[in-house]
């Protein structure tokens, strides 16, 4: 069988990697330079870090949604219905400010898949930063697995999420302490140490996972209750706890909450 393509870009301040299982073909080469390419664009809209960008113009009122890009008010629909449906525990305007980074990693990411996926690659896993879109398999017959980082032992696994459709997020404090805010509090979120959701899209999951993490405590109920969503939280006091349909996805240690 001829070769795949792996890639790894640094863009949007964190690592993006590519990771093709499809043989290569020009085709297939050719959407590789274009899922990196639409990442860098996201990045020059979105980027609150960046004065010139479309969204940071557009939150210190230089322009308004309609002079930007036709994304940017794709994403703050997405963010709206996002924020609806977890009850206000998601929202692009954290602290009064326009900020909707909690949806962009996760979208751009699955559009970069499904641009990969047009063009032949049927085959592949895009990970944005430790949250994971994958398509097809890994191997013939064999099923992606994505690990899940345990956020009581650095470095270790906390569970494996097997599936070839998949979308997998993960929110917490493993690497960045509790920088999670609860928009209906304006507190740090407290409750939980991490939480993982699986699903099929990661624009859906990567945001939910933030909503889920806000909750604390409520997300085991909320998320058990969301349809295509399965979850794995760990508590702070070190509990585990999961969805009934996390156990058909996932490799998972013997004890819970």
């Amino acid at each position: 069988m001829r070769e795949g393509i792996r890639h790894v870009e640094h863009v949007m301040g964190t690592v993006f990697s590519f990771d093709i299982r499809t043989p290569r073909s020009p085709s297939v080469t050719t959407a590789l330079t274009e899922a990196v390419a639409w990442l860098h664009h996201v990045d020059r809209v979105f980027s609150t870090y960046r004065p010139d960008s479309q969204v940071s113009r557009l939150a210190d009122g230089r322009v308004g949604v309609a002079e930007c890009d036709p994304e940017v008010a794709e994403v703050l629909r997405l963010g709206a219905e996002f924020e609806r449906i977890s009850g206000g525990a998601f929202t692009c305007a954290p602290g009064g400010r326009l900020d909707p980074s909690g949806v962009v990693k996760g979208w751009a990411v699955e559009r970069a898949s499904t641009i990969l996926h047009d063009a032949g690659a049927l085959d592949h896993c895009v990970n944005g930063g430790g949250d994971v879109q994958a398509r097809g398999e890994a191997g013939p017959g064999d099923p992606w697995r994505i690990g899940v980082a345990d956020p009581r032992d650095p470095g270790g696994l906390i569970a494996a999420v097997t599936g070839h459709d998949i979308a997998v997020a993960t929110s917490g404090t493993a690497e960045r302490g509790r920088h999670i805010l609860d928009p209906r509090t304006g507190r740090p979120a407290a409750g939980l140490l991490s939480v993982t959701l699986a699903g099929r899209h990661l624009t859906e999951v990567d945001a939910l996972a933030t909503a889920a993490f806000a909750m604390g405590d409520a997300a085991r109920a909320w998320t058990e209750a969301r349809p295509g969503i399965e979850a794995l939280g760990v508590t702070s006091g070190h509990r585990l706890w999961w969805t009934p349909g996390f156990e058909d996805i996932a490799l998972l240690p013997s004890g819970r909450a």
